[in-house]
């Protein structure tokens, strides 16, 4: 197993958050196949799963946005499954 790999193991793990509204996002997301990820992906990925949930939530519903454009680059990959 690759390091990228085991990454994206514990990316999928992790985002497993348990707040249904979050989950409908992740789920799909982390379902499909990220062997394509590269360093920065990935690396945007962990950053963001470091975020607490609520912030999350309104960062995905569109309420809020990241000031970050690192953060930015991995929502937008989750909104576009």
């Amino acid at each position: 197993m690759t390091d990228l790999s085991a990454r994206i193991g514990r990316l999928r793990w992790r985002s497993r958050r348990g707040l249904l509204e979050l989950d409908n996002f992740f789920e799909p997301f982390f379902a499909g196949d990220l062997s394509a990820c590269d360093e920065a992906t990935i690396t945007a990925l962990e950053r963001l799963l470091d975020r607490e949930d609520l912030e999350l939530l309104d960062w995905l519903l569109g309420r809020s946005q990241p000031q970050d454009p690192q953060l930015g680059y991995a929502l937008g990959l989750l909104r576009r499954v």
